[in-house]
């Protein structure tokens, strides 16, 4: 059973699903997996892929939209800060665990992409969490953005986000960026395949999706390190699930994140690029590593 639900972060009512299976008995308590989507995207680009499997192997499942985007409240629409975000997550765990048919010491966490790398900060200092999947996930905004630009077009980057902070702070207002862009234009993810996606997902699935983030948001994206405490998670147990032909969120830099991470621990190494684990055939690479994970380590414990 999914129904729409909303809870506070900050003072903002941050819009979801709750999936609760539907074998649960009256006073029961199950595992939780809280999940969110990645950069700018929101929880109708096909998350319920792998909400309905989690519920199906008997955990509540939460699926939300951070602040400023989707269904959630906020201004400006396509603000995309880390910390505001992690902020959300962190709420959406409090919120999951206070429901009546939660057990709040078994507490997952999901995420994909920019989520990835927010679960892996936040399994880092957050002990409430007890199992957490990052699916092809970002490791450092810094790194991740030289790989995508030549060293001249990074350098007019930095120009640009320096121009727009003089611009914030003598007029308060900033400038926008499209998330995707035809190839040669600019774009917050300036990939083929993040064009594709996203323009063909927000035609499709999401119409509520916007396709533009502002540029603080960038500047915030070039300093976010999410991979950079992976060695903190230890000892909840953390599972990556990465693909094979990531060229958004580089495979190496993930493979490299999980050597530096402690046990327990496990890598899984799926076949495809890096928005192949959303939909069939990937899907069935990704999502059932995930859940394996936190069945084993949620519902046996």
């Amino acid at each position: 059973m999914r129904r729409d639900v909303t809870f506070l972060s900050q003072g903002l009512k941050c819009a979801g699903w709750l999936y609760v299976p539907d074998d649960l008995r009256s006073g029961e308590r199950r595992p939780a997996i809280v999940m969110a989507h990645g950069f700018s995207a929101v929880k109708e680009m096909y998350l319920a892929n792998f909400a309905e499997r989690f519920v199906a192997a008997g955990f509540v499942t939460l699926v939300f939209d951070y602040r400023y985007f989707g269904d959630s409240e906020g201004e400006p629409r396509g603000h995309l800060i880390p910390a505001e975000q992690l902020e959300d997550y962190r709420n959406a765990i409090t919120w999951v665990s206070l429901q009546p048919e939660v057990d709040a010491t078994r507490i997952g966490v999901w995420g994909s992409s920019y989520s990835g790398g927010h679960v892996l900060h936040l399994a880092a200092f957050d002990k409430r969490i007890k199992a957490v999947v990052a699916q092809v996930p970002l490791i450092s905004g810094w790194e991740n953005a030289q790989r995508l630009m030549r060293a001249d077009v990074f350098a007019q980057f930095l120009e640009m986000l320096a121009q727009d902070r003089r611009q914030r702070y003598t007029t308060g207002t900033g400038n926008y960026l499209p998330v995707v862009a035809p190839e040669g234009q600019p774009a917050a993810l300036p990939t083929p395949d993040s064009y594709e996606w996203f323009t063909h997902a927000g035609q499709t699935v999401a119409p509520n999706w916007r396709n533009q983030v502002s540029l603080e948001s960038m500047e915030k994206f070039l300093e976010y390190n999410p991979g950079a405490n992976i060695h903190l998670i230890s000892p909840t147990p953390l599972r990556l699930i990465v693909a094979s032909n990531d060229t958004l969120t580089p495979t190496d830099l993930a493979i490299a994140a999980y050597e530096r991470a402690r046990e327990p621990k496990s890598l899984v190494i799926m076949k495809g690029a890096h928005f192949d684990a959303y939909t069939e055939p990937g899907l069935s690479q990704s999502a059932p590593p995930a859940v394996e994970w936190f069945k084993q380590h949620l519902l046996s414990s």
